[in-house]
């Protein structure tokens, strides 16, 4: 059985993955669609996209007390797609840092934080990466969805399943 650090690693390796496949799909975009209006909370994948930064570096900050805490959930960070695909990239990378360094221990235990509208919350470490993860995988679905609307013809599976039989494929290829 997978230990919950050792699942907790698979989901950011999962959450950096999908990323990188949902924004090579935006990239093929026209910037006009990529921006267009599509219904989605956020509005357009782009403010879907940089909500899901934000968000990630909101709740890396809290979590480490490092990196930027934006103020406001619908913030746009990046006008272009390229500096927020970089900058996507980069948290990417921090979050599975972040994870990969966390003892069980330090799963389990609690710490505090504040809501964006400053409301005191205490809360095991492994709760809220796992919110953090769910939260990715919910807007990333809108965005999968966007991209269907935009008339991309097949976006990119995000299945988690996926990335699991790439890894298990690279466990077991011979050394070359």
């Amino acid at each position: 059985m997978t230990s919950l650090a050792d699942h907790m690693r698979t989901l950011a390796a999962y959450n950096a993955w999908a990323n990188d496949r949902l924004y090579a799909a935006a990239a093929a975009l026209p910037d006009a669609a990529y921006r267009q209006g599509a219904g989605a909370y956020f509005g357009s994948l782009h403010g879907t996209l940089n909500h899901l930064l934000v968000t990630d570096r909101l709740w890396l900050w809290r979590l480490t007390g490092t990196g930027d805490a934006p103020s406001r959930l619908d913030l746009i960070l990046f006008e272009e797609l390229d500096a927020l695909r970089q900058a996507r990239t980069a948290e990417d990378a921090r979050l599975e840092a972040y994870v990969a360094g966390l003892s069980p221990e330090a799963l389990a235990a609690s710490f505090d934080y504040a809501t964006t509208s400053g409301v005191a919350q205490r809360q095991p470490r492994a709760e809220a990466l796992a919110h953090l993860f769910n939260h990715q995988t919910h807007h990333r679905g809108q965005a999968h969805a966007i991209l269907t609307r935009l008339g991309v013809a097949e976006p990119p599976s995000l299945d988690l399943l996926l990335l699991q039989r790439e890894r298990a494929r690279r466990a077991t290829a011979p050394a070359t």
